[in-house]
């Protein structure tokens, strides 16, 4: 119905739509009433959208465009956790690929069944590790297909540039392996040379295909991102979400809460609860930042304390039975070790003897964490404690905001990881969390990759990014208590945050697509970010001439 009467002449479609006229705009308004009448339903509410991204590609990525704020928990976190699980039951039409272990050795043939030439931004999971829900298998796929939604709404990236694929080396999970309705290869996963050979010949296959694209790793579980992440960040261009993303995105959330708390970056210490691989990619993206603001390597490391499950990683002194030290500390846990503190140390007593001035929640553990006791303790210290629970989706969050405002009487900065209602005090002050989303960095890095043909993501990109995303705050965003710009300015987000990327990999001559004497000034550069944007807009099925 948004065509007009010549193109519907052109197409020999008079008669048989109803006359009336109806602009991209008005179907818009007209899905958002439908949306909006399934109440609290979120599943409904994502199925309904599922069906219109089936049916009309353009104005379901204008409908998410428009109504980020609203829509995007539906399509992405906290929705897509309950979707996963639901995969296979929900499953209606293939979306993106799968390279399963079925398929090895033809893989590279495999990727020309692709309909599109020119892919931009592949989102890839193997299934392991989705969300803290755990092992989920192929049915994982529902986070690439979310992701990518974000990517062509949030980061400007056509529809037609990007594609979403499942790895499937199989599952653990019994109860998968049980289920007819299972869609994926029901078998354990491959382990070991097998399962990393099946990641390379992907590898090849889609850069030799697409050698322009970059892969953005998803949701694999900690032993496999680490090492995936090492061996290919510098050979080909792509990176991992959840360690270097989370860890962008937070840095960003820090340096944010820092200014709020009146702190130097330098000034700041941290209790770290999680010591999976995205929990230390986000340490360490922050000492990347402790760095850059002048600290060495060394005196960033000791201003954080990492809890594992069994408490701190620290000096095997015997004083709580050294739990960590004791059953094998790996190289990449063992960096980490804080000498200040003992082996086995409860978190609670780290707020004590430490005295944080951020408490970081990656553990993807069962919500409550970050006690009333910890954070209370921390006002003794610090005037206004920085309380990130990250871990998502909300039942896995470390504590809620309300409770950190609550047992800080409105002291506390919050930034967390899913969306959480703003918290009303008994003196009326209404304090607003925001949510630390990797929503508000991979849009835009995969934007810049996108655009400039950068030869590899790099620390230095990262770091730009995260400062670009706070700068991009508007002075009434840091006035209201904000962490994060507003969500609904996502695309002015995204469009900073490709700039600063575009501008460092300018500066260090990694980019393959665009010169300096292309984007001589700031102001060419923001117009030639500005102009490869997508936008989503009906375009004319015929050619009128």
């Amino acid at each position: 119905m948004a065509m007009d009467y010549p193109e519907r002449d052109r197409l020999n479609l008079r008669g048989l739509v109803p006359p009336r006229v109806k602009t991209l705009e008005d179907q818009a308004n007209r899905a958002m009433l439908h949306l909006r009448a399934y109440g609290d339903d979120n599943v409904s509410k994502n199925m309904y959208l599922q069906e219109l991204h089936n049916r009309n590609e353009t104005l379901y990525h204008y409908v998410l465009a428009a109504n980020i704020t609203e829509v995007a928990p539906l399509v992405y976190t906290p929705t897509v956790g309950y979707v996963c699980e639901k995969f296979g039951d929900q499953f209606r039409r293939s979306r993106g690929m799968y390279f399963s272990r079925e398929d090895r050795g033809l893989f590279s043939s495999m990727v020309w069944n692709w309909p599109h030439e020119d892919v931009h931004v592949i989102v890839v999971t193997d299934g392991s590790r989705i969300l803290g829900l755990g092992d989920l298998g192929a049915h994982g796929m529902g986070i690439p297909i979310g992701k990518l939604a974000l990517y062509c709404a949030a980061g400007g990236i056509a529809p037609h540039r990007v594609m979403p694929v499942m790895l499937d080396v199989g599952t653990n999970n019994d109860a998968l392996l049980a289920d007819e309705g299972y869609v994926g290869i029901a078998k354990r996963r491959l382990e070991g040379d097998e399962y990393y050979e099946m990641v390379e010949e992907f590898m090849v296959a889609v850069f030799d295909r697409w050698p322009n694209t970059v892969v953005q790793f998803e949701d694999f579980e900690s032993s496999k991102a680490m090492p995936i992440l090492a061996k290919y960040r510098h050979k080909y261009r792509c990176f991992n979400d959840d360690i270097q993303g989370t860890g962008c995105v937070t840095l960003a959330g820090v340096l944010a809460a820092a200014r709020q708390a009146n702190l130097d970056l330098t000034q700041m210490s941290f209790l770290c609860a999680g010591a999976g691989s995205a929990g230390l990619g986000v340490c360490a993206q922050i000492v990347d930042g402790m760095v850059e603001a002048g600290l060495t390597r060394a005196e960033a490391m000791k201003r954080f304390v990492i809890c594992t499950s069994v408490g701190a990683i620290g000096s095997p002194d015997g004083k709580h039975g050294d739990p960590n030290y004791k059953r094998g500390l790996s190289e990449e846990r063992a960096a980490w070790l804080n000498p200040a503190v003992s082996d086995g140390l409860p978190m609670d007593e780290v707020v004590q003897q430490f005295k944080p001035t951020c408490l970081l929640g990656l553990a993807a553990q069962p919500a409550g964490l970050f006690t009333e006791g910890m954070v209370r303790s921390m006002v003794d210290y610090t005037d206004s404690p920085i309380v990130m629970p990250m871990s998502n989706p909300t039942a896995k969050a470390e504590c809620t905001p309300q409770q950190a405002y609550e047992w800080t009487n409105g002291k506390a900065v919050v930034a967390t990881g899913s969306p959480f209602p703003p918290t009303t005090m008994p003196d009326g002050r209404v304090l607003i969390p925001s949510q630390c989303n990797n929503m508000y960095v991979f849009p835009g890095i995969g934007l810049a990759a996108s655009i400039s043909g950068v030869k590899e993501i790099t620390d230095q990109m990262l770091y730009a990014a995260a400062v670009a995303c706070v700068d991009a705050m508007t002075p009434d965003e840091v006035a209201s208590g904000r962490t994060f710009p507003a969500i609904d300015r996502i695309r002015d987000v995204s469009h900073s945050v490709a700039v600063a990327v575009i501008q460092v990999a300018l500066d260090a001559d990694l980019t393959t697509k665009i010169t300096r004497e292309q984007v001589p000034n700031d102001d060419a550069l923001n117009s030639l970010v500005a102009k490869k944007m997508y936008d989503p807009q009906y375009v004319p099925l015929v050619d009128p001439k």
